[in-house]
C-alpha cells in the first residue's frame, strides 16, 4: 500500500498549484483523505481534508484559496491552491485514513512560494 503524491513546485505569490495523490494498494474502506503540510521549524497541521460523505474541513488560513476534491473511484485526492503567500511554502503530505490498513502518509511533495 502505498500513496503517490505529485504537483508540487515553485511558483510565484498569487499563482497557482494543484496536488495530486493517488493511493494504491489493497486499501479497505477510506474514511476521509486529505492534505497536511509542515515548514520548517513548525509543526504538521492540517490544510484539508475531506471524508468519504462528501464533508470538507480547511484551515483557516487556507479558506477560500484551497479546495479540495476526491475521485472515489480512482482512490485519489487533489488539492488546488490558488492565490498562493509565501507562508504557503511547505512540505506537503497526502493523508489517508481507511479501516484497512488505517492512517497512511505520503512522501511529501514540496510547494514554494516566492514573493
Amino acid at each position: 500500500v502505498q500513496l503517490q503524491a505529485s504537483g508540487g513546485g515553485l511558483v510565484q505569490a498569487g499563482g497557482s498549484l494543484r496536488l495530486s495523490c493517488t493511493a494504491s494498494g489493497s486499501i479497505f474502506s477510506i474514511d476521509a483523505m486529505g492534505w497536511y503540510r509542515q515548514a520548517p521549524g513548525k509543526q504538521r497541521e492540517l490544510v484539508a481534508r475531506m471524508t468519504s460523505g462528501g464533508s470538507t474541513n480547511y484551515a483557516d488560513s487556507v479558506k477560500g484559496r484551497f479546495t479540495i476534491s476526491r475521485d472515489g473511484a480512482k482512490n485519489s485526492v487533489y488539492l488546488q491552491m490558488n492565490s498562493l503567500k509565501p507562508e504557503d511554502t511547505a512540505t506537503y503530505y497526502c493523508n489517508v485514513r481507511a479501516l484497512l490498513p488505517g492512517v497512511l502518509w505520503g512522501q511529501g511533495t514540496q510547494v514554494t512560494v516566492s514573493s
